[in-house]
């Protein structure tokens, strides 16, 4: 086609990863008529999704689930076990789960996304009563990061440190090789539920990020402390994006961005699938009723959580290892409720604004408290040189 208008439809939705995908699910589900744009619509997402059993909308089968995890671990300065069930996505499930045959699926990409009009690489223009934007986040540049590497093992190569469900959300062990005076990064380990376990090197909150062999690194240390050595042939996983993505202004006159583009990113844990999920039926919901979804999905309470989990990811971005240790060990003291209120929950302020005084308020020793509110040491790692070193380089040769 070209240079021709096709429809007028009650949604469009560009961009079908998880979250685009199920809003154009549940749309056409509740009786909307629906296109949906994406170079490639019917391809299997490259990142693994994880999150809390318990974020994800009840509509979502168990199928959409590849691995349980009952009470995941976490190591700071000790071993903590974190009664609330945990889970790795399938991909081929959640996309079965988010079928699109009442829709009309258009492979494409958007030159044009506006309120109203999309229009396609191939002069196709599309109309709608509301356009969504859910193509992801924009470029990374010098942006508060998520950067993380992750590599694919056997699970029998893997037992010594993960075994069926067990997993590692966050392990601050001293094993990755990192000195005092580099930036801090944990571990994260999960079975995929298909036979592999993912070790993942993770960065939070630098601006610009970790760079990916400094990630390797530190990941390989990890895994030969434990005994594990890997051939160097296994499949591996990059990410790197921003965590500041601001939610959207109400009354916006152009495409409404959903999911990580529309503020949906946790700016403290780089979730955000899970939290998109949840939230499509109340987006939906306005559409039906002629609500603004801005409004809906972006009332007072979550604005101010957002603005709170933004303090805590400036805060991530200036700790060195030893404190990053002992501020997580005083947050996973909290109650339950004080853990989920910055983990998950999209607007419970009052518990969130409890759980970050009692965190800074009891992570000792007592100067450190002035890192995590920013009055020393606001911009520590600000243009911190990751070129490798050349012991390191001659030690690999050697």
């Amino acid at each position: 086609m070209s240079d021709s208008a096709v429809g007028e439809f009650d949604l469009c939705v560009v961009g079908l990863g998880p979250t685009g995908r199920a809003l154009a699910h549940r749309a056409m589900r509740a009786g909307c008529t629906v296109a949906a744009v994406d170079p490639r619509p019917d391809r299997l997402w490259p990142p693994t999704f994880s999150c809390w059993i318990d974020e994800l909308p009840e509509w979502l089968p168990p199928s959409a689930i590849a691995a349980r995890i009952p009470r995941p671990t976490v190591w700071t300065e000790s071993e903590h076990r974190i009664d609330r069930p945990y889970c790795v996505l399938s991909k081929t499930g959640l996309r079965d789960a988010l079928a699109l045959d009442e829709a009309t699926v258009f492979a494409g990409r958007a030159t044009r996304v506006d309120a109203n009009e999309v229009e396609l690489a191939d002069g196709t223009i599309l109309r709608a009563a509301t356009v969504f934007d859910t193509r992801g986040l924009p470029a990374l540049g010098r942006r508060r990061a998520a950067s993380a590497h992750g590599i694919f093992v056997d699970a029998e190569t893997a037992a010594p440190m993960i075994t069926e469900g067990e997993g590692l959300l966050l392990d601050w062990r001293s094993e990755n090789g990192a000195g005092p005076d580099e930036p801090p990064s944990f571990l994260y380990a999960v079975p995929l539920g298909d036979g592999t376990v993912i070790f993942e090197e993770t960065s939070l909150g630098l601006r610009g990020g970790m760079p990916q062999h400094e990630l390797r690194r530190r990941t390989l240390n990890r895994l030969a402390a434990h005994g594990i050595r890997l051939t160097g042939t296994e499949p591996t996983e990059a990410a790197h994006y921003p965590l500041d993505q601001p939610p959207p202004k109400k009354g916006t006159a152009q495409a409404i961005p959903f999911g990580s583009r529309g503020g949906m990113m946790h700016p403290c844990t780089g979730y955000s699938v899970a939290g998109s999920l949840a939230l499509v039926d109340t987006t939906v919901a306005a559409l039906r009723q002629g609500r603004d979804p801005i409004a809906e999905l972006w009332p007072w309470r979550a604005r101010l959580v957002y603005w709170m989990r933004m303090r805590g990811l400036w805060g991530l971005g200036r700790l060195t290892t030893e404190q990053s240790v002992a501020m997580f060990d005083t947050f996973f003291s909290a109650t339950p409720r004080g853990q989920r209120a910055l983990l998950s929950a999209h607007d419970d302020y009052t518990a969130l604004g409890a759980v970050l005084f009692n965190t800074v308020a009891r992570t000792w020793p007592f100067r450190w408290r002035y890192d995590l509110v920013g009055w020393t040491n606001r911009n520590r790692w600000l243009n911190y040189d990751f070129t490798e070193p050349l012991e390191r380089i001659s030690r690999r040769t050697e």
